[in-house]
């Protein structure tokens, strides 16, 4: 497909709309502001700490091209599988259903990526990309504590991916179809996982810990 295709394609996505209430709100307001600080922009209002976690490995998310896409995503999902699969631990039924579900999920979207950078970028891969990890450690954790870091530390995770794709989708940089229609399903998925786990811990733990995240 041409590029200005593509670039057709990733300009219609970012423009759709989504209809947005309570928390949905605060987690687009965050995505919005997020995206101008990683893309360079200017007047981003700094985000309130009672209203998101940190955000300051998001300014290591800059998009250099569709390859460099591709392996942060690899890496970013890599991450994404391992902590999700230490939810099989959980005391709670749901939780371990939403960890099964990443797991599976991102397993798959894994194999994809890897098998579009061994078709149209050989030797390149998830691994130095200059991602930053953003999970902490989840192996000795259990009960509420694991629930409330996983819950934390991926939701700082999925920003990344959310912001990460919509630099290559606004930055018409993706030079393959398939991989701004990734993009757009990408971005749409793990904001959707963000604000379902924000109710989470709203429910559960009052909303984000302080700290939350991965500390500096």
């Amino acid at each position: 497909m041409k590029r200005s295709t593509v670039a057709k394609v990733a300009a219609g996505s970012a423009l759709a709309t989504v209809a947005v209430t309570g928390a949905t709100v605060a987690a687009t307001d965050v995505v919005q502001q997020v995206t101008q600080i990683t893309s360079g922009q200017q007047g981003a209002a700094p985000v309130e700490r009672g209203m998101a976690a940190p955000y300051r490995p998001m300014r290591d998310a800059n998009v250099n091209d569709e390859a460099d896409y591709l392996a942060r995503m690899v890496a970013n999902h890599h991450e994404a599988v391992a902590a999700a699969r230490q939810l099989q631990r959980s005391d709670r039924p749901k939780m371990r259903a939403l960890g099964a579900s990443i797991a599976t999920t991102q397993s798959a979207e894994l194999g994809t990526m890897r098998a579009w950078l061994d078709t149209w970028y050989p030797g390149r891969s998830g691994t130095g990309t200059g991602y930053p990890p953003m999970i902490r450690d989840l192996s000795r954790l259990s009960g509420d504590a694991l629930d409330e870091a996983f819950l934390c530390d991926m939701t700082d995770h999925q920003m990344m991916g959310v912001v990460m794709s919509q630099q290559l989708l606004t930055s018409g940089r993706a030079r393959h179809h398939e991989v701004a229609a990734f993009a757009v399903r990408a971005r749409d998925a793990e904001r959707a996982e963000i604000f379902r786990m924000q109710r989470d811990l709203a429910d559960r733990f009052g909303g984000w810990a302080l700290p939350c995240g991965m500390q500096s």
